[in-house]
């Protein structure tokens, strides 16, 4: 039985909205503490002189994560994710990853490049966050604890493909697949998504979809 965590850790997407798991925070009957973490210098995060980076932004998570942690990463913060657990696999109970790339090439298995579209959107947002390419695909073996993959079937962003290949190279992986639903599936989805969560935290099977 996996260790049950005292805090649940959530990252935000690209955008940095620390508001995005928020609706489905609340459907949780965890007991946990939640932190919302936003991304400093995106969405309404004030930026910090000391974040410049991807390396920065992990240094970030992993100064939070002091006692039995879980993660639930959107999108690009799955990446941060993925890394926090291997640096602090000691203390990383769950992870969650919703429509991440989760550091494997998602242009082999059908992604759009969202990055040119978004970066014209969100001129103001710093640039090195959507130009990251961290390759983390050899090392997701190394990742034991047990892993919530969230995916819809209509996210052109991070197609199902995606999800899949997550699940063959993590090896306590269970993939959940939201029908109808896009990148935004954590927020849109939540009332859908909220008892997967707490049966993951919870160490109870919800099984393959």
């Amino acid at each position: 039985m996996p260790q049950a965590p005292h805090q649940l850790l959530f990252l935000p997407g690209a955008s940095g909205n620390r508001q995005f798991w928020q609706p489905l925070g609340a459907q949780l009957r965890h007991p946990a503490r939640q932190v919302h973490l936003g991304w400093p210098g995106f969405g309404d995060t004030p930026a910090r002189d000391d974040v410049q980076g991807m390396n920065d932004l992990l240094d970030l998570v992993l100064q939070r994560i002091d006692q039995p942690t879980a993660l639930v990463a959107q999108s690009m913060g799955g990446i941060i994710a993925v890394q926090a657990a291997l640096a602090r696999p000691e203390l990383i109970t769950h992870l969650v990853l919703s429509v991440t790339s989760g550091g494997v090439d998602m242009g082999e298995l059908g992604a759009s490049d969202w990055r040119n579209d978004y970066t014209a959107a969100y001129p103001q947002l710093p640039r090195w966050f959507v130009d990251d390419h961290s390759d983390l695909g050899p090392r997701l073996g190394e990742l034991g604890m047990p892993v919530l993959l969230l995916w819809g079937d209509c996210d052109p962003i991070s197609p199902v493909a995606v999800g899949q290949r997550l699940a063959a190279l993590l090896p306590n992986a269970c993939l959940r697949i939201v029908p109808g639903a896009e990148h935004d599936l954590g927020l849109s989805h939540a009332t859908e998504v909220a008892p997967w969560l707490d049966q993951h935290l919870n160490g109870e099977s919800i099984g393959d979809a």
